[in-house]
């Protein structure tokens, strides 16, 4: 009996044991804190982009983890540079590359980041922007705004009467590229600060799962409105010109680079003496995301997920404010492409026993695409086939090791992009334009070095280095495009068009019972006939910003009429009444 007792109790042991070992495995998977910060190029602390940015969290965080100084975004626009970051899949292999084109038109069946940690035991929750202007609400769990609503976006605090600061330029200006400071308290701003709190809340609890919490901070992106006390850190008169702008930049550059770099922007701001106004918004907008970003570093640090999650801050692309005579993005010069890119790792994690060293610097060329095939090899959990990018984790592990790899970014034609190795920049347009720059002597890209001879056989080997195919680019489905407002012909009749912009085209869509026509209205209010529409159908229109469209019936009486704006639509011709 005393044998048999102890046989039992052994066992009875022996499982319990057995149980707590699986359990504790369980238990010590690491959760994910994933942070994207909107628009944000160099002018943090740590990378040194502009003397005067004030990011001391964003430093802080760097200093406790490992800051990647030469990562860079797979596209230099929103929609593919966070489309390739959370399925893992490359633009020049899914086909999307600009901000027009939807998600889950091009690939329906993909498996995002969070829904793939999600499918592997995780809680998966978010905050704020991390698509597009969308959430995708099948890929979390929980969402704030509710993922039902597909907005990502908390009520947010914005003047009553814009703009503020920067007129207007045309129908070809961004509505939302203006900025000033506004009397508000960071609670009364709302926005980003609701993210932060909602994402502190979430890190403030003991979950019973591990979790992928991504927390999306949408400050700098436009516009650049933030409470006044961000403005006050930067008085206008002491605001510094971006120190990568040259005057003479362009002239270096082939016909694709020269295209690609001015915009109206920059001289519509230099016009309206808006240019030092401009840095200091994008400044004050960045020491606000700052702000944000320690108050979520902060609650982690405060609560019971502290010693076992893994946090990664990234950026989608970079900015411009008038180097190579240009404002915004979707550039491949360095400036669009280099992100803030800090990972820290806390030490037993299943893919770094060791975790990160505290202050390590990485200058290895490495890509968000990464990002993906990095977090499951850290969790633990099975690579996802389709993944396209490199793990960094052997980088997180030595950040000087071998690396064999170079970052390429695409730009929204198919064959343009651009390559950086750990020293080189190399940029090739669709049409075989080159530019060719040494970032050691060179940070800002100011010299061509395509055309020097002596540089022959680098631009043949990074040449070779570079993409062979690449995917057609997707266009989006009629019914997806934004639409154009239908303006009714009362008392006055449809305005002359002041066409201002390169051309695109637009969807025009006859949902009345009988065929309309419609007409061009010329820059002298003559309408000029472009066809018909006949009932149920759709007519595709080369046309330009500012441009007026008039819709009348089969007897040519005037029914409404459209005012292009600046980007590709369709106008819906309603139905009779």
């Amino acid at each position: 009996m005393g044998r048999q007792s102890f046989n039992i109790t052994t066992a009875i042991l022996a499982l319990c044991c057995l149980c707590a070992l699986v359990t504790g495995q369980s238990d010590s998977r690491p959760n994910v804190l994933f942070i994207a910060v909107d628009d944000l190029n160099d002018w943090v602390g740590c990378l040194g982009g502009h003397a005067q940015a004030k990011t001391p969290n964003i430093d802080r965080l760097a200093a406790s983890g490992t800051l990647f100084t030469n990562a860079h975004c797979a596209a230099p626009a929103c929609n593919p540079s966070r489309t390739a970051i959370m399925t893992g899949v490359s633009p020049h292999r899914s086909g999307l590359y600009a901000n027009g084109q939807k998600m889950r038109e091009i690939l329906p069946d993909a498996v995002l980041l969070p829904k793939y940690f999600a499918n592997h035991g995780y809680w998966a929750g978010g905050s704020g922007k991390i698509l597009h202007y969308f959430i995708d609400a099948q890929s979390w769990d929980t969402y704030y705004p509710a993922k039902e609503t597909e907005d990502p976006f908390p009520r947010t605090l914005y003047p009553k009467q814009r703009p503020v600061s920067l007129p207007r330029g045309g129908p070809w200006q961004y509505v939302e590229t203006d900025w000033g400071p506004l009397d508000a308290t960071d609670e009364e701003f709302g926005g980003d600060w609701l993210v932060s709190k909602w994402i502190g809340e979430q890190l403030q609890k003991k979950h019973d799962k591990p979790f992928f919490l991504a927390c999306g901070i949408y400050r700098p992106h436009e516009p650049w409105f933030v409470p006044k006390k961000y403005f006050d850190l930067f008085p206008i008169e002491d605001i510094q010109l971006p120190p990568g702008y040259k005057d003479d930049d362009l002239e270096d550059l082939p016909p694709a680079g020269q295209r690609r770099g001015p915009n109206r922007y920059f001289a519509h701001i230099r016009k309206n003496k808006q240019w030092r106004q401009g840095i200091q918004g994008y400044l004050a907008s960045i020491a606000f995301a700052d702000a944000m970003v320690g108050r979520v570093v902060d609650a982690l640090e405060r609560g019971p997920n502290r010693d076992n999650t893994i946090v990664v801050l990234w950026s989608d692309h970079g900015w411009h404010l008038g180097e190579k005579q240009h404002w915004q993005k979707f550039t491949a010069w360095r400036l669009c492409t280099r992100v803030p890119l800090i990972v820290r790792v806390p030490p037993g994690v299943p893919g770094l026993p060791q975790g990160t060293r505290a202050g390590s610097i990485c200058k290895r060329p490495v890509n968000l695409l990464s990002l993906f095939p990095t977090l499951t090899e850290l969790a633990g959990l099975a690579h996802k086939p389709d993944n396209d990018g490199p793990s960094i984790v052997p980088l997180l592990r030595d950040p000087q090791g071998d690396w064999p790899h170079v970052s390429v970014t695409y730009l929204a034609e198919p064959g343009s992009y651009g390559l950086s190795t750990e020293r080189w920049r190399y940029i090739h347009y669709a049409n075989g334009d080159e530019e060719l720059y040494d970032c050691q002597t060179d940070r800002y890209e100011w010299t061509n070095l395509a055309a020097m001879p002596e540089q022959k056989e680098k631009l043949n080997e990074l040449r070779a280095l570079g993409p062979k195919t690449f995917a057609a680019r997707v266009p989006p489905k009629d019914e997806s495009l934004p639409r154009l407002k239908w303006r009714t012909v009362g008392q006055s009749p449809a305005p002359a068009s002041k066409p201002d912009g390169a051309p695109f085209e637009v969807v025009f869509f006859n949902q009345r019972a009988n065929s309309v026509n419609l007409f061009w209205m010329d820059r002298a209010g003559v309408p000029k006939p472009y066809g018909g529409i006949a009932s149920g159908s759709r007519k595709r229109q080369s046309t330009r910003p500012g441009a007026t469209w008039l819709i009348t019936d089969a007897r040519d009486k005037p029914l409404g009429y459209f005012v292009i704006e600046d980007r590709t639509a369709q106008g819906i011709i309603p139905e009779d009444k």
